[in-house]
Parts: structure tokens; C-alpha cells; sequence
């Protein structure tokens, strides 16, 4: 059996921005012909399940402009430092976002956010054994991040409210569905925080 490998013949650069460029490829077909495919090429993300000693999830409701409101997502952020590695990445957002730090840090799951259009991965990880930033060392929060709302929900009404269509941000969705399957699996499907990068 050949197996197709799909060739992009020419890329066309459609815009440059700080957090995301933009293309069409020109991009080989198994029937012979040629598709034109935009592609949106991003930094990639991490985030975080943060799990407390009672079960309860970290959520934060944050506004996002392109949907025109709220969505309960995850604690997350853009890899936008450079040399910082992805479990560093993941627990500077869950200081700068929530004000906890993490005793445990284990790798959760990768994910392509949106694998028709972008290139764009998140990896997810589970962060145990919190503890609150002092308050003198807490991140100011500006723009959309000023008016978080940050709540913890037991991590068994989380799924509920996934499934209630409640919380419906991609990546808070398959960090929080990923958090309760590692859980009913006794967490031994976790891997080690440097695992490398998909």
C-alpha cells in the first residue's frame, strides 16, 4: 500500500502579528490536484489543572473578544519567554493567574487546539500541592485579566458542567476530562513534567 505525502508547493505570507502569522499553502492532494489551505502559525501554549487537597479544580472565567464573553478556561498562557521551558511556562501562568504555586507538577496531556487552520498545541499540566503567592509578590493582572473570576469547583461537577455545555474553552474542557480519567486510572497515566515536547 503507498502511502501520500502531502507536499506544500508554496506558501504566501497573508499577515505578521506578534502572537500569530498567517499564510495560504499551496499544498499536494491525493487525487492528483492542488488545495489552497490557510494556515495560522502560532508560539503554542501551556495551562494548567490545578487539583487542591479537596478535589477542587482552579477555573477562571475571563472575557475573550472573539466570542464576546466569558468562558471558563483553565490557567493558561502563551510560550512567549523565551528559554523558558513548558512546565516553567505553565506554573508562571498559574502564579500570574490564580496566585498559587505548586508543590507537584505532572504532565497531563498535548493537544492541537484547532488542527484545520493552526498549528497551535497546548500542553496541559496537573499541579498538586498548592500553596497561595504571598501577597506582596502577586502578579498585577491588567486587560482581560483584570476582572478574573476565579473560582474552585470539586473536579466531578467540572465534568458535569462540561457536559452541560458550561465550559466549553477546548483546552479547559480536555485538561479537565483528561484530570478525572488520570484520577479513575490511579494518576498512572501521568508523565514526568519534561517529558519533550510533541
Amino acid at each position: 500500500m503507498t502511502t501520500f505525502s502531502h507536499e506544500t508547493r508554496s506558501r504566501t505570507p497573508r499577515y505578521a502579528g506578534p502572537i500569530f502569522s498567517v499564510f495560504t499553502d499551496e499544498v499536494t492532494m491525493p487525487g492528483g490536484g492542488v488545495a489552497a489551505r490557510d494556515v495560522t502559525e502560532n508560539k503554542g501554549a501551556v495551562g494548567v489543572v490545578a487539583l487542591d487537597d479537596a478535589d477542587r479544580v482552579v477555573l477562571i472565567k475571563q472575557y475573550r473578544h472573539p466570542v464576546h464573553r466569558k468562558l471558563w478556561e483553565l490557567p493558561a498562557g502563551l510560550r512567549d519567554v523565551a528559554g523558558e521551558g513548558l512546565a516553567a511556562a505553565a506554573l508562571r501562568e498559574l502564579a500570574e493567574e490564580v496566585d498559587l504555586v505548586a508543590g507537584r507538577v505532572d504532565l497531563l496531556v498535548d493537544l492541537h487546539t484547532s488542527p484545520g487552520f493552526s498549528n497551535e498545541t497546548i500542553r496541559l499540566f496537573l499541579a498538586r500541592e498548592l500553596s497561595e503567592v504571598p501577597e506582596a509578590q502577586r502578579h498585577v493582572r491588567t486587560d482581560e485579566e483584570a476582572d478574573l473570576e476565579i473560582v474552585r469547583v470539586d473536579l466531578d461537577e467540572a465534568v458535569a458542567m462540561i457536559l452541560r455545555g458550561e465550559i466549553t474553552n477546548a483546552s479547559a474542557v480536555g485538561g479537565v476530562l483528561a484530570a478525572a480519567a488520570a484520577r479513575a486510572a490511579g494518576w498512572t497515566t501521568l508523565r514526568p513534567a519534561d517529558t519533550p515536547a510533541i
